[in-house]
């Protein structure tokens, strides 16, 4: 199993990976912000996104998104294919996905709205805090991506104070000093994996 950093190769994994979301929604019976393959492809060219590959078959996925120019972050869209689950695969799409949030935005907050409760301890165990939907983002563009929950309704009675979501979020400023050194480590020595790992598949490509 490989979890790596999405590029332009892995485009044609875009319209899979809005079904496989879909799917699992109704499965669960949950709302959810639909994404189109489009807009898949567009995280993947920047670098946004981690996808999971056992060889050329897709496993799993998550991406990054920014709000309130780059203020906020948030890792959304994850998801394990149903070949994939209960093995822990999405734990730890979860943890690479919030290390490469860290590299590109380390001053950004981090936030998540779930109503998964394994989505809640996972971030809970990478160090977000719960917090009120007035300390995420108040960035319109956002909220209106939740139009295509079927929950959307409560978000508006609200006046988007609350909803059906768990809003979380983990704060660079308000993580203790060691916690930060060991974050940074963990970055690096991941990419570090990455470049050789690429390495490797160049070289071994060249010798072949």
């Amino acid at each position: 199993m490989n979890i790596l950093i999405a590029n332009i190769t892995h485009t044609h994994y875009a319209q899979l990976i809005c079904d496989t979301i879909a799917e699992a929604a109704a499965v669960r019976g949950t709302g959810i912000a639909r994404r189109t393959p489009e807009y898949i492809t567009t995280k993947m060219e920047n670098g946004n996104a981690v996808i999971a590959l056992d060889g050329d078959k897709f496993a799993g996925f998550c991406y990054i998104e920014k709000w309130s120019h780059g203020k906020f972050v948030a890792n959304s869209g994850l998801i394990v294919h149903p070949d994939y689950r209960n093995i822990g695969l999405a734990k730890q799409i979860k943890q690479q996905v919030f290390l490469l949030s860290r590299e590109k935005f380390p001053d950004a907050k981090i936030f998540s709205i779930t109503t998964g409760l394994a989505v809640m301890k996972m971030n809970s165990d990478l160090g977000y805090k719960p917090v009120t939907f007035s300390e995420i983002t108040d960035d319109q563009q956002f909220w209106s991506g939740c139009q295509t929950c079927k929950n959307y309704d409560i978000l508006q009675r609200t006046e988007q104070k609350m909803c059906l979501c768990t809003g979380m979020v983990y704060d660079p400023l308000k993580v203790p000093q060691q916690e930060q050194k060991e974050i940074k480590k963990s970055v690096f020595e991941r990419l570090k994996q990455i470049k050789q790992t690429l390495i490797l598949k160049k070289d071994a490509h060249g010798k072949s």
